[in-house]
């Protein structure tokens, strides 16, 4: 069963206080999400360009795609965070988003 964004967000919320990583301020989170965007670029660049390095064994595509597919939702979960501790929740993000590009580009509601 899928869970919505908010549903999520409570979720990982949750996870990160009982580990004690929700205590991390926004500033250092963002670190966090600098890191998980490194890393979303190797994923990428691997599917994308390949990767020849010697000390990594070749991936599947199968291997490529989950690894996409991890990486993109680390992103999801440190913005989702961030956002919690700013009082922001996914729907507003959802919501800002399509507002922003309705009025840059002059299109209906």
């Amino acid at each position: 069963m899928s869970k919505s964004m908010t549903e999520h967000r409570d979720w990982i919320v949750n996870f990160y206080k009982n580990r004690n990583w929700y205590r991390f301020s926004p500033l250092i989170r963002l670190n966090f999400l600098s890191e998980e965007v490194g890393e979303l670029n190797r994923a990428i660049r691997t599917i994308e360009l390949g990767r020849d390095h010697p000390g990594e064994s070749k991936k599947t595509e199968a291997e490529k795609q989950y690894n996409l597919r991890e990486e993109l939702a680390d992103c999801m979960d440190q913005i989702l965070v961030i956002a919690e501790k700013y009082g922001i929740s996914p729907d507003d993000l959802i919501k800002q988003s399509e507002t922003k590009l309705k009025k840059r580009f002059n299109l209906p509601d």
